[in-house]
């Protein structure tokens, strides 16, 4: 079984409110990409992916007069996918959901919430250590879901699309500092929370899957030392019989020597250059490890049956900002 995660970049505006796909030659939410050719390239990775169930990070809006998983489902059915079913968690107001898209043949996948609080709820943390407990909540909420495989296999998954840590609207150096780092106590903060959820569905054994966009990763920037690690090295955790493991994730933390894995792309203007960095991480649990096998980040110049077939090299760089990343489950 093939289990993936893929941040889409805005494909919510490649749909109408009724779920249509919008195939036109308008503009899409990425730089110099029409909607017709954003769908197209879709169309090509999704098919070449082939999973058997993908967790969508940016999946497109629901709210009163959306239906985000319709939209998906159309999708689905246009492109040809064996992945026809759709299913949302808490509703967000960012226009970018979380979903799973999978096989109904394959599995079922109910939102089933657990914990106290929920994810849509508040958590209460001392972030900065002044004995006055600040509120955290998700922007996206995780979306968690009971799954049973067609041959009776019971695991829970959980779809993350964690606070981003851009300084997003600073002008000023100090102002990019103090944004930023308040960002990252943010981000840290839903980490912890995450890996406490972890602890729950571990104590009760409970095979898990924990995918999607980090927005984090050992050394991705200049405030992990101020923070002491990640918030990816808090939800792996530290006790190898608590840990989780992604192989993308380990080789980062290990620091070897050669190559890095990424799994997304973004222009920086203000450098004229590419920036490539590993954002999106499939981690499981210690008793799915051996089960688990041929991880894979669907990058288009670093693996290279994409590099090797232009279509679909092609078809990642028009796609997303980010590549699919894979793993095979023997379950």
């Amino acid at each position: 079984m093939r289990i993936a995660t893929y941040n889409v970049e805005w494909f919510s505006n490649l749909f109408d409110d009724e779920g249509a796909l919008l195939a036109d030659d308008a503009w899409s939410g990425r730089h110099d990409v029409t909607r017709r050719s954003q769908l197209e390239a879709l169309g090509i990775v999704f098919t070449a992916l082939d999973a058997d169930a993908v967790m969508i990070i940016e999946a497109p809006d629901s709210h009163r007069r959306r239906d985000g998983t319709k939209a998906l489902e159309t999708f689905a059915a246009t492109v040809g996918l064996r992945a026809t079913k759709a299913v949302m968690g808490f509703i967000n107001e960012t226009q970018q959901e979380i979903a799973l898209l999978y096989d109904p043949d394959v599995m079922t996948a109910a939102h089933d919430p657990r914990g106290t609080p929920r994810f849509d709820e508040s958590y209460r943390i001392d972030l900065d250590v002044d004995a006055d407990p600040e509120k955290v909540r998700w922007s996206k909420p995780p979306l968690e879901l009971a799954v049973e495989t067609a041959g009776g296999t019971r695991l829970r998954m959980i779809g993350v699309h964690a606070k981003s840590k851009a300084p997003h609207g600073a002008r000023r150096p100090e102002q990019v500092m103090r944004i930023a780092i308040e960002n990252r106590r943010k981000q840290l903060a839903q980490c912890i929370w995450l890996r406490e959820r972890v602890d729950e569905h571990l104590a009760l054994d409970e095979p898990l899957v924990v995918l999607g966009d980090f927005n984090d990763g050992p050394g991705l920037d200049e405030y992990e030392r101020l923070f002491g690690r990640s918030g990816v090295e808090i939800v792996i955790g530290d006790d190898d019989d608590i840990r989780l493991y992604d192989p993308h994730a380990e080789t980062v933390i290990r620091r070897p020597l050669g190559w890095m894995p990424t799994s997304a792309r973004f222009w920086v203007s203000a450098k004229r250059r590419w920036m490539q960095t590993l954002l999106d991480y499939v981690m499981v649990s210690p008793d799915l490890r051996d089960k688990a096998h041929d991880w894979r980040i669907w990058h288009p110049f670093e693996d290279p049956a994409c590099e090797r077939t232009p279509e679909l090299r092609e078809a990642l760089l028009t796609a997303s900002d980010h590549f699919p990343v894979s793993v095979e489950l023997d379950i």
